[in-house]
């Protein structure tokens, strides 16, 4: 049902839910092969004490082939593109050359649509003829519908179906359908990548690592712009957040450059951390920003939260413990034309934390001029770090107004993970954070695993060891 998109139409119909709701697994698939009649690509077959398979039909074959590269390429493991050819019979209409437009606007559903194949082609018998190109899914068995044959006559085209040998390469395929036909059978194909500037970054499995360099070069020539491809070799190094990786294919260049939410950056991507994904989230902590407030960066790689709050008028302090971190934070704030604006650390977040912030939290939190916010992205490790603030300012002067927000990054394999990343936090800094935060889903990471963010205010028994008035 998920397949074919109806499974939000059958759940409000009333009778359907109800029926199932009380229904065996048997009965429900009889239940849908009673809705089969009325809702328009689904068809069940019911069949007593067996599993249910879709029939084969004419438009399974048609893409067996259309779509399918020559089945010879199974197994490659060095691109040959040569070997992708094949020959496809499809159905072709003669017709005048002065009439093509027209056609292909009154038969636009009945044309092929097929990116990167043409749709008319010359009739080599007679010039002034051309053959337009039929998609086989909806003329089974070179046969016209009653509706095409109508279109003709109107246009005084002969409604005479021919067969013609279409030749496909490689440049035609695309590339989950050239992985698909490699790859063995039945085993997971991989299509899908996060895109660094010119880069690809891929996470490889098992089975797919002796395809790498083929499947590296596939994504080359697929995708304008990629002229490298990597695959990640080794988890993340908790310490400076980046891993080992090997090039599959094309330039062995990792300094790049990015765009993200309008703001430029240069990185080079094997000795830094940077994940395209977390984009959004970048953008989501900055709107939460005013012009004046104070952003404390604890881990803040090459400036996606630093760069963008202090193009917004905030005070920034931002700090990374890599080195390599640390000097493209510094390229990229000059590269922004802000490095007036922020104070740039190379040091381990705790000792960054007892410095430069309590200094500063202590400085100017009584006067409560501005916000403060801390930023912890360190999702592996962030939340032990929250411990660093029981007491940090004990002996100072308070006002609870001020109290700074922290929003801190973490993993979590739960089954309720927002619940999961709050004990954790409230264990961290001893106290209870019942209706004081929030929990913000980033997103899928891994399956059963969740990348979250905590926000809340640290409390002031935890800041000051004391309440404030």
């Amino acid at each position: 049902l998920w397949r074919f998109g109806y499974s939000a139409r059958l759940l409000k119909t009333n009778h359907f839910r109800t029926a199932a709701s009380n229904t065996s697994f048997p009965a429900v698939w009889m239940l849908l092969a009673q809705y089969s009649g009325r809702i328009p690509g689904l068809f069940v077959v019911v069949k007593k004490n067996s599993f249910f398979t879709m029939p084969e039909t004419v438009e399974d074959k048609a893409n067996l082939e259309l779509y399918s590269p020559h089945p010879g390429v199974r197994g490659m493991t060095l691109l040959n593109r040569e070997a992708f050819k094949r020959t496809v019979v499809v159905p072709v209409l003669k017709v005048k050359k002065e009439i093509v437009n027209v056609l292909l606007k009154s038969l636009k559903h009945t044309v092929l649509q097929r990116p990167g194949l043409k749709r008319v082609v010359e009739d080599p018998e007679d010039e002034d003829n051309r053959l337009v190109i039929l998609d086989p899914h909806r003329i089974p068995e070179f046969s016209l519908g009653e509706s095409e044959q109508e279109v003709l006559k109107q246009l005084n085209v002969r409604p005479e179906v021919s067969k013609y040998n279409l030749e496909l390469t490689y440049e035609n395929f695309k590339s989950e359908e050239i992985l698909r036909a490699v790859l063995p059978e039945g085993q997971e194909v991989t299509s899908g990548f996060s895109r660094v500037g010119h880069i690809a970054h891929l996470n490889l499995r098992d089975h797919q690592l002796p395809y790498r360099h083929l499947i590296g070069q596939v994504i080359i020539d697929k995708n304008p712009g990629i002229t490298c491809v990597v695959n990640k070799t080794s988890i993340i190094d908790s310490t400076y957040r980046n891993f080992q990786m090997e090039v599959l294919a094309g330039e062995s260049n990792l300094v790049t450059k990015v765009k993200e939410n309008n703001i430029a950056y240069e990185l080079d991507f094997s000795k830094v951390y940077w994940n395209p994904r977390l984009s959004t989230e970048h953008g989501r902590i900055v709107q939460l920003l005013k012009p004046g407030d104070v952003l404390f960066d604890v881990f803040a790689g090459i400036g996606p939260f630093a760069i963008p709050a202090a193009k917004k008028k905030c005070h920034v302090f931002a700090n990374d413990l890599n080195p390599e971190s640390y000097n493209w934070l510094l390229h990229n704030c000059k590269l922004n034309k802000v490095d007036n604006k922020i104070k740039a650390f190379n040091m381990d977040g705790r000792d960054f934390l007892l410095g430069p912030v309590r200094e500063e939290l202590s400085k100017e939190l009584p006067e409560q001029r501005n916000s403060f916010h801390i930023v912890m992205n360190l999702p592996a490790l962030a939340i032990e770090f929250l411990a660093v603030f029981r007491h940090l300012l004990v002996g100072e002067s308070c006002g609870a107004a001020g109290l700074p927000t922290v929003h801190c990054y973490g993993f979590s394999k739960h089954d309720d993970p927002a619940k999961d990343i709050q004990e954790r936090a409230e264990a961290s800094l001893g106290t209870s954070l019942d209706g004081r935060c929030s929990t913000y889903l980033v997103r899928n990471v891994a399956p059963n695993k969740e990348m979250l963010c905590i926000s809340f205010q640290i409390p002031a028994d935890v800041l000051y060891k004391r309440p404030c008035p």
